[in-house]
């Protein structure tokens, strides 16, 4: 198995007296392809000492590490920006502050950031973007989560349409969009308080449909408890849920979903 070893200027690089053997080993047959492909999944990262940044996160699952900014200072998100950037990978940093924002902004101008999702962004996916994935939220107030699920998706390379403040205490709203609805590949739904769209939207649709509550409503919602144990007691089949105000990991498994569909086509 191939080595990792750190370079003078501290970039995680494979031991090249083992790269070369591996690749010899193929270019004589001794290694078929796939298993060479398999040896190099595991490598390399880079020890920053606080983190060690995951090169190779994109060849294993597809999209390179995402920086989850809260609880980190400001030079740290920076730092670790700087070594994914400079590896080649797009970068995709949630739960950020506008401060960290002006740090990523002077390393890249062209770093982007959704104050309402609270993400910062610097590239853009290579290739067409895919349709297929609509990001429901019940509420006004539960935009902020959507919107880290939205550009999540759209990182990962999709097109994402957006259909907000539709919760059941207005269901015609919902209806009108039916439409919508039965066109898309995955839906996401998002919401708080008792969390019940998510059940609505699945027992309307034949497709995937990822729930994703909030910690918004009043006391008794104890923080996005009562919208997740609602979910997770939905009635509606197709129905999974991730954690409470976790845009990220829906939008992120909303778009492995839409990939997969397509990749089946």
């Amino acid at each position: 198995m191939p080595v990792v070893s750190l370079s003078e200027d501290g970039k995680a690089q494979m031991n090249l007296d083992r790269l070369r053997s591996l690749l010899e080993q193929v270019q004589r047959g001794e290694v078929e392809v796939g298993a060479a492909i398999q040896s190099l999944r595991q490598l390399p990262f880079e020890d920053l000492g606080f983190s060690k940044v995951d090169h190779h996160r994109q060849l294993r699952t597809g999209f390179p590490e995402v920086i989850f900014c809260q609880g980190k200072t400001v030079d740290q998100v920076k730092e670790i920006s700087e070594r994914i950037l400079a590896a080649g990978h797009l970068l995709l940093a949630t739960r950020a502050t506008a401060e960290m924002y002006q740090a990523l902004a002077a390393v890249d101008s062209a770093a982007r950031f959704n104050e309402l999702a609270r993400t910062i962004m610097i590239g853009q996916p290579a290739g067409e973007l895919h349709d297929g994935i609509l990001v429901i939220s019940a509420g006004t107030s539960d935009i902020p989560v959507a919107e880290e699920a939205v550009e999540t998706a759209q990182m990962m390379g999709n097109r994402v349409e957006r259909l907000y403040d539709v919760g059941v205490a207005g269901l015609h709203r919902l209806l009108h969009y039916h439409e919508m609805l039965i066109q898309a590949r995955v839906l996401l739904v998002v919401a708080g308080m008792e969390g019940a769209l998510a059940s609505v939207v699945g027992g309307l649709v034949d497709k995937p449909v990822i729930a994703v509550p909030t910690s918004i409503g009043y006391g008794a919602s104890f923080g996005g408890i009562a919208a997740l144990l609602s979910m997770l007691n939905s009635c509606a089949a197709g129905v999974t849920v991730v954690n409470i105000d976790n845009g990220f990991g829906g939008g992120y498994s909303a778009s492995l979903i839409n990939q997969l569909q397509l990749n089946e086509k």
